[in-house]
């Protein structure tokens, strides 16, 4: 495990880039009581990375569930890319114990937006895509910012399946949630219920529309004609 590890970081630091580290530390928010406060950048884009871990698909699962304990983002992001291909492809057992694993993991290492956003709908939607939807809304009710960003984040791999009502009952859990990345990926979400069927989605927001955070009702609504969004904006739609 160790020397599978070493080998991969030392090929981290060989594409590592130290002003591109620097502009991910301000692009991140890592100062002090911001949300990705101390986290540390190797300074590698994500195709690289990705590139890379097809390479590296046979990598140890030891050996993946070592990066993502690291303190770096980079060594976070890429065990995450090789999580999610390894669930997508994998046999139930497989999932089942890269679903149980990740769960386990979020507080501490799936830790920013772009992890869950990467990870969430292929390794928590996916497996609980025909089981009870039940532990999304033990998430979605976590002190956690990031295990309530996994709730909803993993129900787009239901709405791919045209299968809105999860995530339509998690966005209602979440409107007087107090974090603006909360607040977007459920704009986001209810966008991508609305790119399927406008009707569901407008439904929601008829009903919601005047409490909705704005940045959640903003993001819904990015893609609805001009006027539209002007009534929604003002609370009359």
């Amino acid at each position: 495990m160790g020397n599978d590890c070493d080998t991969v970081r030392a090929r981290l630091r060989a594409l590592a880039d130290p002003a591109i580290a620097t502009h991910s530390q301000r692009f991140f928010k890592t100062g002090p009581g911001q949300y990705g406060a101390g986290d540390r950048f190797l300074g590698i884009r994500v195709p690289v990375l990705r590139k890379l871990a097809r390479e590296l698909r046979d990598l140890s699962e030891p050996a993946v569930l070592e990066l993502l304990r690291s303190p770096f983002h980079e060594e976070r992001l890429l065990a995450l890319i090789l999580l999610t291909a390894r669930a997508e492809r994998g046999t139930l057992a497989a999932r089942r114990r890269i679903y149980r694993q990740y769960v386990a993991r979020v507080k501490e290492h799936v830790n920013s937006w772009d992890l869950v956003d990467v990870s969430a709908p292929s390794i928590v939607g996916a497996y609980l895509e025909n089981r009870s939807r039940e532990p999304l809304y033990a998430l979605a009710r976590s002190a956690n910012l990031w295990e309530r960003r996994v709730a909803i984040m993993a129900t787009l791999r239901f709405i791919r399946q045209r299968d809105f009502a999860d995530t339509l009952a998690i966005c209602e859990l979440l409107l007087d949630d107090d974090e603006d990345l909360i607040h977007k990926a459920a704009g986001w979400m209810l966008r991508e219920v609305g790119n399927r069927d406008r009707a569901a989605a407008e439904a929601f927001l008829r009903r919601h529309c005047e409490r909705m955070p704005r940045t959640m009702l903003r993001y819904a609504i990015e893609k609805y004609p001009e006027a539209l969004r002007r009534s929604y904006l003002k609370g009359v739609a």
